[in-house]
């Protein structure tokens, strides 16, 4: 899936995953698609909460090679 903008937030723990994607989606436009992929297993709870609450849209949660990875679009 195609996306705007990528966050490494691998090695990060909570809630620096969450704070560091809030900031990265400011930067993003409406309709935008933020990449975020992390280590922290909290982190699939924690971008489901977080897209909840915000009402931006959590296209896609998976994981790849030990990491979490997460699509991101923003409302």
């Amino acid at each position: 899936m195609n996306f705007d903008k990528e966050l490494d937030a691998r090695g990060l723990n909570c809630p620096l995953p969450i704070i560091k994607t809030k900031k990265a989606l400011n930067d993003l436009s409406s309709g935008q698609v933020l990449r975020v992929t992390s280590t922290d297993s909290g982190s699939v709870k924690d971008m489901e909460a977080f897209a909840k609450q915000t009402g931006n849209e959590l296209l896609q949660s998976a994981e790849e090679g030990g990491s979490y990875v997460f699509l991101i679009k923003k409302k």
